[in-house]
């Protein structure tokens, strides 16, 4: 396959290339990031873009690919609310509106959260965004949209862009799998589920902690 990675910087996406660019399932990647994101492999292709508003001059360089995995987010706690809006809502639906005109039959796996509010009706502002960003993304024709909800991810180890507290509360993933299965796992899980789900698909569309280990045992 073919795949998409955006938000390749932060976290979440640095685990997933790492797991695609590992998997022998995954032919090519590309990356598309304000910054490089400083990785050199004979599967990586990296476009370097600063205003992901507009991706009109590069939407050229989209096509030809299969799935799309996209990570790019910020929380709500880090900006106000409108510019939580413009990132979290406005310029992904951009991203996908360019991205499904290239690629009709591309399944596109949008990475949420645990909490979000598919009713758009909550107290939470953060969780009706994202809410309402699932629910258009839905609406896109593309082959495929999964929303990916999971909750403590704990991260890959010898990775740049791993948050610094998370090596002190890592020992917390096993007890918490057994507590609240969908509430934990791992970032190479979350990889490989999505790689899965490419794949063969799911009768879900929100892909919440137990699913995301179940596929990424398959």
């Amino acid at each position: 396959m073919k795949v998409i990675i955006t938000g390749s910087t932060g976290m979440v996406g640095e685990g997933v290339l790492h797991v695609c660019l590992n998997d022998p399932a995954v032919e090519k990647v590309l990356v598309i990031n304000r910054r490089s994101v400083g990785i050199t492999h004979s599967k990586l292709e990296e476009i370097i873009h600063t205003d992901f508003y507009n991706l009109t001059s590069i939407e050229d360089q989209l096509s030809g690919y299969d799935s799309c995995f996209f990570c790019l987010g910020i929380s709500s706690l880090a900006v106000k609310a409108e510019e939580y809006y413009n990132i979290t809502y406005k310029l992904t639906m951009h991203v996908a509106g360019i991205l499904v005109k290239q690629n009709p039959y591309m399944t596109f796996l949008y990475v949420s959260g645990q909490g979000t509010d598919s009713s758009e009706k909550g107290r939470s502002r953060w969780a009706r965004v994202k809410g309402k960003t699932e629910n258009d993304l839905m609406k896109l024709p593309f082959k495929q949209v999964y929303a990916y909800r999971p909750g403590f991810m704990k991260p890959i180890p010898g990775l740049k862009h791993s948050l610094s507290f998370y090596k002190y509360i890592n020992w917390i993933l096993p007890l918490g799998k057994k507590l609240f299965p969908e509430g934990f796992n791992s970032l190479e899980e979350v990889g490989l589920s999505m790689i899965q789900i490419v794949k063969q698909g799911s009768e879900k569309k929100i892909i919440e902690g137990r699913e995301i280990s179940r596929l990424a045992a398959i």
